[in-house]
């Protein structure tokens, strides 16, 4: 099919593929709004959102800002019938999620939401050595993994202090790595979960402010996936030491082991170790058809952008070719639901199902 140009109204921009056009931006001020259009050679710019999001040349709007103002900015986009890409976390909670895929749902709108991770060439790779049987039957898997500095945070970031917010260790590191596991082994049957909060009051880095963190900064989840396979997974803010992010798939015949710096792999560069029988993991090339799978990313390798960039790639793909390759607001429903059962199993103690 021959490809199509697709209008965006995003921010911030995202420039590096050829089948995006920014034709206009939308900021909190003038001002702001004026700066980034600018910044990024864009002359139609706002900071009225529904000015945006009823142009008639604008066919995708990208919702990239703090998690509050998800619901308010998706769902005009969505009432004036525009496709939808919304950075994950897609709302404060379950409630905001279901309620935006509702409304596209009853748009028929199609819709993005931003677990770039599934797009990480070693996720796909992970996913075809399991498809050829590398580890044999998966017997369990296990994730580890730090996110943040756990006692200073920049002030940009102190709304992710507050529960209500719906941007946290939970909703975030445990998200994205929650959405991988599933993505490639299958969704939770049942599970167990408990949170804690250790370090209550932080540092805001510019002015030595402490202030009260209200969101766990612990959080460990076991269970058993629909296909039978035990998992476990432990999220916890930075300490000295520690390990970045560690995710092992263990089967009958073999191993997989998958580690980043960080428990976001989202953005983190993704190495894959491999062992069969009872050897070493060591290290597997990813296959060049994964990595350079879109050639106008290339220079973003290795970038916190890159994985973006591809799910972006994989949406005009997407589009035309009528096909469905990345999550959609249904997909973020179902990790909303999933973080909801880890909250109701940590209040309660219980065992429950998502």
């Amino acid at each position: 099919m021959t490809e199509s140009t697709l209008g965006v109204g995003i921010i911030p921009a995202l420039r590096a593929l050829p089948n995006y056009e920014i034709r206009a931006l939308s900021s909190h001020s003038a001002e702001s709004a004026r700066a980034a259009g600018e910044a990024f050679g864009v002359g139609a710019v706002f900071s009225d959102h529904e000015a945006l999001v009823t142009r008639s040349d604008i066919d995708v709007v990208a919702v990239t800002v703090k998690v509050p103002h998800h619901r308010e900015l998706v769902s005009a986009a969505l009432a004036a019938g525009k496709a939808v890409y919304c950075e994950w976390p897609l709302g404060r909670d379950l409630e905001d999620a279901r309620a935006m895929a509702e409304l596209a749902a009853e748009r028929g709108v199609r819709t993005v939401v931003g677990l770039q991770a599934r797009q990480a060439p070693a996720i796909e790779f992970v996913q075809l050595l399991l498809n050829d049987g590398y580890v044999g039957e998966v017997l369990s898997t296990t994730m580890v993994g730090l996110s943040i500095p756990g006692d200073v945070v920049g002030r940009p970031n102190a709304y992710m202090l507050d529960k209500t917010n719906g941007a946290n260790l939970l909703t975030i590191p445990v998200g994205h790595s929650l959405d991988i596991l599933s993505y490639v082994l299958g969704e939770f049957a049942d599970l167990s979960a408990v949170s804690d909060l250790r370090r209550p009051l932080i540092t805001i880095e510019e002015t030595g402010e402490q202030i009260v963190k209200t969101v766990a900064d612990q959080i460990a989840v076991i269970g058993t996936l629909t296909s039978g396979t035990t998992a476990s997974l432990h999220m916890r803010e930075a300490v000295a030491g520690g390990t970045g992010f560690l995710w092992e798939i263990n089967g009958t015949d073999g191993t997989l082991r998958i580690t980043a710096d960080s428990a976001l792999p989202e953005i983190y560069p993704l190495t894959v170790a491999g062992a069969r029988g009872r050897n070493e993991p060591a290290e597997l090339a990813v296959p060049a058809a994964l990595t350079r799978k879109w050639p106008s990313l290339a220079s973003l390798a290795g970038a916190p952008a890159f994985n973006v960039g591809r799910a972006y790639a994989a949406f005009a793909a997407d589009i035309d070719n009528a096909t469905r390759t990345v999550p959609d607001f249904a997909d973020a429903v179902r990790r909303h639901e999933v973080i909801a059962a880890i909250e109701r199993s940590a209040a309660s103690g219980e065992r429950v199902k998502p």
